[in-house]
């Protein structure tokens, strides 16, 4: 049986060779997958928040423009090359219908545009992606293959 490393909330876990990356719960929250094809170096991602508001939150993988960069720097510290990387997300779910304008209802949208954004600024683009909609998701990375998989309630899984 492949070892399966749990990815939290706010948090990104690195592997290489072989396991699973396994992130739960994904509503607003993007998943955002790493994957190196030529070292098998894989990475997830999981990010609350389109951006870093104040200086003093220290969990930089809480947001997208942060999070991002720190998993680029470690993985290129790994070995990784930018340019090899395949980039997978998913999430961003509008999960709370709220009234009123500012948009601030659809953090699943902003997250979702932010990601991209913050990837296309670091040279990297989106090979695949299942993000928007009303549901959460479960996002899995195998290492040894470079495939993710989609879960979700209700639904059958789905190949990234």
């Amino acid at each position: 049986m492949e070892k399966k490393i749990s990815v939290g909330i706010a948090d990104m876990k690195i592997t290489r060779q072989e396991g699973i990356l396994i992130t739960y719960a994904l509503g607003s929250c993007i998943g955002v997958s790493f994957y190196d094809p030529m070292i098998k170096l894989g990475a997830l991602l999981h990010i609350m928040l389109p951006e870093k508001g104040k200086a003093s939150d220290s969990n930089v993988f809480k947001f997208a423009d942060s999070g991002v960069k720190e998993t680029l720097r470690k993985l290129t510290a790994f070995g990784a090359t930018k340019r090899r990387l395949v980039v997978k997300i998913a999430g961003g779910a509008k999960m709370f219908e709220m009234k009123g304008g500012g948009g601030l209802g659809n953090i699943g949208e902003r997250n979702a545009q932010n990601v991209k954004r913050i990837l296309m600024a670091e040279g990297l683009r989106v090979t695949s992606e299942d993000t928007g909609a009303n549901y959460a998701r479960t996002m899995l990375l195998d290492v040894a293959t470079g495939q993710v998989y989609i879960r979700s309630a209700g639904k059958p899984e789905r190949m990234l």
